[in-house]
């Protein structure tokens, strides 16, 4: 006797709900097919969003607080609209901050690019693949220890006592250290308290964001150009200002970005190195904090966006940003 085992089927409603999500999903993604703007808006709306509210936003609201003023007497801010942050910004001290720090930055933009040139030229067209990327681990390796490590460990260099110094003196060198000490302006009673130290810190600090965009562009100069050049007679000299320098160009341009801007803004390095004297990221730093001149700050602020707007519109009148 053999008994028989029924199966019953099994539901419909899952199968239908999956179905109904399908046929929905479907009608969505050619509403969408049919509106590819409207699919391109929504999808641009999100980051756009957080740039005009969170980013021009706060620039906006740093640019409002500049017209307020600081009460001398009661230490709060006056919101009323008023050009005296302004004019304060505008005496002799507050100009020579500005100055002192667009000269520091466009010293370390120059000798990033000297020091940058031969390295990015070495391993666009010199080096072989496994030299190359040992050369691009060197250069990239800095950027993964702490900045605040690197800063105090150059002060120790830089110290009277420290490694440098000892390091010229023990070569016969020591002679070069005491010049650049006795530099006017520049020098100090030591690297680590001089100008010419805090030099050498920036360069090092920013010197591997001018070689990484400079190589990129120096590899795109195909190598039959410059025998070209050779063969029709042109000197070193020539080859490289008609032919290497405007191809470069752009390279040199997006490093000189970051070491220009980063150089202005950067604090941290002109309070551990150098003569304590004022630089823009540094005023800014203390006038927000320890005075509480919000306005102040505000309007420092200001200053290097306007500079930095300035050399963006100088780059691209040159055209330098065609390659980019």
């Amino acid at each position: 006797m053999t008994t028989s085992v029924r199966t019953t089927p099994p539901p419909a409603e899952p199968q239908l709900a999956n179905g109904l999500q399908l046929r929905r999903a479907h009608r969505i993604s050619a509403f969408f097919h049919r509106h590819p703007r409207l699919k391109l808006a929504l999808m641009l709306a999100p980051p756009l969003i957080w740039l005009g509210v969170v980013y021009l936003g706060s620039l906006g609201a740093l640019l409002v607080q500049s017209f307020y003023r600081l009460d001398d007497f009661s230490g709060t801010v006056v919101r009323e609209f008023t050009l005296h942050t302004w004019e304060s910004l505008n005496t002799g001290s507050n100009r020579d901050i500005v100055g002192r720090t667009v000269t520091m930055a466009a010293a370390t933009t120059v000798l990033c690019a000297i020091l940058a040139y031969p390295i990015a030229y070495f391993m666009a067209h010199y080096a072989r693949p496994a030299l190359k990327t040992a050369l691009f681990i060197a250069v990239l390796v800095p950027l993964w220890s702490s900045y605040l490590v690197r800063v105090y460990s150059w002060k120790l260099i830089l110290a009277k006592d420290g490694v440098m110094p000892w390091f010229a003196g023990k070569l016969g060198l020591g002679f070069v250290i005491d010049g650049l000490l006795d530099l006017p302006s520049w020098g100090g009673p030591s690297l680590s308290t001089s100008r010419v130290g805090q030099l050498m810190v920036f360069t090092y600090i920013w010197l591997p964001f001018m070689i990484l965009p400079l190589e990129a562009a120096l590899e795109r100069v195909p190598r039959s150009y410059l025998d070209a050049s050779g063969d029709l007679g042109a000197q070193p000299g020539t080859t490289f200002r008609k032919v290497i320098w405007p191809l470069a160009l752009p390279g040199l341009v997006a490093g000189s970005l970051f070491t220009f801007s980063l150089t202005l803004g950067d604090y941290i390095i002109p309070q551990v190195i150098g003569d304590s004297r004022f630089s823009i990221g540094l005023a800014i730093y203390t006038y927000q904090g320890a005075s509480g001149n919000l306005p102040l700050a505000a309007a420092f602020t200001v200053v290097p966006i306007a500079i930095m707007g300035v050399y963006l519109l100088i780059a691209r009148r040159l055209g330098a940003f065609e390659a980019l």
